[in-house]
């Protein structure tokens, strides 16, 4: 990482996630109008406000970098080191009023996310990590804590925490996920950021998402490793850019990828 300045990166995708927060609120349970982007995806005017005062942010600090925007599409840029970022993850949720959405923003250097950040703004709470520095959260006015995953081994005794059930659930993933969700001691469906959250806090052993694009997942990755737990797709190669994936605390990792596969076999 010498040719990037890791401590800088990581500084700038957290107030990056801030600026995003405080664009976000403004609009937050005031009405605000969804459009409908041709992927059928909401979009609102929080969402461009989001990731414009995320860009005011990062370009500053890096001009030279290129951005992937999930609103402003690619901004070409050294083709060493990309941002990747969602100005509002669950823009379904906030649009209705719910608690679980919040900015996502990533730092990828020569194909490998190594900073990250992301807040839960109606919940106070920002979230940030970097390669070899930690994992972080924030609440309010508190003071910052690092983040240890939980250290249940046994899936019988875990949390599951599912992401966007309409593609869990669908194709040839149901029977997996049923038996995953019915052999764990409890399985809980937050959503969007919040689903990853359970896990970085240590309120899940397990959290699967499906369905989705590179930016709702790009700063999950380092977030999950920088707090001792592994991040990978359903093949188990550690990516954000499959569209799926298994964020854990490590020790029910394989438990999780050997009852998946049979479904993602088929799938692909």
């Amino acid at each position: 990482m010498s040719d990037l300045d890791l401590a800088r990166a990581l500084d700038t995708a957290r107030r990056a996630v801030e600026a995003a927060s405080a664009a976000a609120l403004a609009h937050f349970r005031a009405g605000v109008k969804v459009e409908v982007k041709p992927d059928r995806t909401p979009v609102t005017a929080a969402d461009r406000d989001s990731e414009a005062a995320i860009l005011k942010v990062i370009r500053p600090a890096f001009p030279e970098h290129g951005v992937l925007g999930e609103e402003t599409g690619e901004h070409p840029g050294d083709g060493e080191t990309r941002w990747i970022v969602d100005p509002i993850d669950g823009t379904r949720g906030f649009t209705r009023g719910g608690s679980f959405w919040g900015p996502l923003v990533a730092c990828e250097h020569r194909g490998r996310i190594v900073a990250g950040a992301m807040a839960m703004p109606a919940l106070g709470e920002v979230y940030w990590a970097a390669k070899g520095m930690g994992c972080f959260l924030q609440r309010g006015a508190e003071p910052p804590v690092r983040l240890q995953v939980s250290g249940i081994p046994a899936w019988g005794d875990a949390t599951v925490s599912l992401g966007e059930l309409h593609f869990l659930l669908g194709a040839n993933l149901s029977p997996p996920i049923v038996r995953l969700t019915t052999s764990a001691a409890q399985a809980r469906c937050y959503g969007d950021l919040a689903g990853c959250a359970m896990v970085l806090t240590g309120r899940a052993e397990a959290w699967i998402e499906a369905g989705v694009k590179i930016w709702d997942l790009a700063p999950l990755q380092i977030l999950v490793e920088e707090a001792g737990g592994r991040f990978t797709d359903f093949s188990g190669k550690a990516t954000v850019a499959s569209g799926h994936c298994v964020a854990s605390n490590g020790k029910v990792h394989d438990h999780v990828l050997a009852a998946l596969r049979q479904g993602y076999d088929k799938l692909t």
